[in-house]
Order: structure tokens, then C-alpha cells, then sequence
């Protein structure tokens, strides 16, 4: 078997960084380590707080199997829709190649692809973008700024980000939160977290109107500047959708796992 230390890294990144998020959310949130499979799902309206990952390392087609069925089982418990997160690389050879059968027959459909990301990137120099002021996120009309950013980027309604982070404390201390403004509007964010001697790079987003002009790299590069002067670490981590995969590279992170996403059959 190839070596995975990476790609376990960044399962467990995962469900560190999300424990802490999900019970921010709601202290009574559904977050529980089962048999090869973790649950983190505070069962609101911002459906990337409302996640379960399989941990088993290695498994073969039909421990797999077996496990997709779990974690759709948990999903059908729910109220509010999520993500199962399935690191590709955990799976064997078999399983990789029968996962997108064997979620279809445990009644999950393929909602979008991923990658995990790691690396020891610092010092980095001090960021610095000429058409962004960067502001970190301390006061509540900042964070909600921070949620609709958020939902912009990704097709929620604004309701639903707002669902995930408005009122958070841990948002506007624990998290290094950053907006990226110009001309004083919020066009783009990002945010670390101290995570199991990590810094985790968290809902990364730019508001549509303003993609491709190196915001998202810029506001990014901050928050992992301020991360690491304020924590002393220097090991990064990641998960990045399709659309921000090439941006990370160029500031240091290495991908690790090919991840996919599934929700369940409507």
C-alpha cells in the first residue's frame, strides 16, 4: 500500500478542525467518532456544517460498502441536507474503483470533487493585494458579511450562510477571519484555526463579480500570515473545491487525497 500519511492527515484535519466548528454552531450538535466513520453535523441550514467522512484506512469493497450504507442511514436522520466526504485514497484499489456504484446503491448521488492539501509553508512574507484592505473579522456585521461571501460563492441562499456563522464568538476570536475589501466593500475571505498543531484554511470564498483577480490567493495568504504569527505553527492544511484547486500551489500546499463529496437521492 502507498504510503498515506498525507492523505490520513488530512481525514483527521478534518475531523478535528469540523468538531470545533460544529459544536460552535450547537453544543448539542450531532459530533461522534463511530466504527470508520465521523460524524460532525450540526443539522442547520449551511450544509458544509453538516458533514460525515469515512476514517477507515485501507478499506476494501466491501467494508466500504458497508460503510457508505452507515453513513447515508445517518444522513436520512437528519433535517437539514449535508455532505458525506470520502478521502479516495483511504479506499483500496477495489473500492476506488466501485465507489461511485456502491454510494449509488446505498442511495447517495455524487455532488462535487475535492482535494486535501498540506504544507510547511512558513515564513511566509507579510500579504499585501493593491486593490484589498484587509480587515479581521471581530464584530457581528463583519461576520455576516463573511456568511454571505460565503453563500455567494457557493449557490446557497445568504440564509443559510448566515445559519452556519452569525452569532459565532468562536468566529470573531478563536478563527483568524479575514475579509478582503476594495473600495470598502467585502469581496472576498478567508480564515485559519488552530487544528491538532495545524493551521486549517477554512471557507475560502470570493464573490463571483470579482473571481480572477487574485483576491482569493491574497485574503488566503493572510489569514495563514496572521495564523502562524499568532500560533507559532507552521504546517498547513486544506480541503479545496475544483475552482480554488489551482490557486493553493502557488502559495506552498502540496495536494494529498483526491476527495469526493456525495449528498443524498432526491
Amino acid at each position: 500500500m502507498a504510503d498515506l500519511t498525507a492523505s490520513v492527515e488530512s481525514m483527521e484535519q478534518l475531523a478535528v478542525a469540523w468538531r470545533a466548528m460544529v459544536l460552535d454552531r450547537d453544543a448539542g450538535a450531532d459530533v461522534r467518532d463511530l466504527p470508520g466513520i465521523a460524524v460532525r453535523w450540526a443539522d442547520c441550514g449551511f450544509a458544509f456544517w453538516n458533514c460525515v467522512t469515512l476514517t477507515d484506512v485501507g478499506a476494501d469493497a466491501r467494508l466500504a460498502e458497508r460503510r457508505l450504507a452507515e453513513a447515508a442511514e445517518i444522513m436520512r436522520a437528519k433535517r437539514h441536507p449535508g455532505f458525506l466526504w470520502v478521502f479516495e485514497d483511504l479506499l483500496d484499489e477495489e473500492a476506488h474503483a466501485s465507489l461511485d456504484e456502491a454510494a449509488e446503491r446505498a442511495g447517495l448521488a455524487y455532488a462535487f470533487p475535492g482535494t486535501g492539501m498540506a504544507g510547511d509553508l512558513f515564513p511566509l512574507p507579510e500579504p499585501a493585494h493593491p486593490e484589498l484592505e484587509f480587515v479581521r473579522v471581530s464584530e457581528e456585521e463583519q461576520l455576516l458579511a463573511y456568511a454571505d461571501l460565503n453563500s455567494r460563492a457557493y449557490g446557497f441562499p445568504l440564509e443559510a450562510g448566515r445559519d452556519g456563522l452569525a452569532g459565532s464568538s468562536l468566529w470573531r476570536s478563536g478563527v483568524h477571519a479575514y475579509l478582503g475589501l476594495r473600495q470598502g466593500e467585502p469581496v472576498t475571505c478567508a480564515a485559519t484555526v488552530e487544528a491538532a498543531g495545524r493551521l486549517f484554511v477554512v471557507l475560502v470564498a470570493t464573490d463571483p463579480r470579482w473571481e480572477r483577480r487574485g483576491y482569493g490567493e491574497a485574503v488566503t495568504r493572510k489569514a495563514l500570515y496572521e495564523g502562524a504569527r499568532a500560533t507559532g505553527l507552521t504546517r498547513a492544511t486544506l480541503h479545496a473545491t475544483a475552482a480554488g484547486a489551482p490557486v493553493y500551489p502557488r502559495i506552498g500546499f502540496e495536494p494529498n487525497s483526491a476527495m469526493r463529496f456525495y449528498g443524498l437521492r432526491g
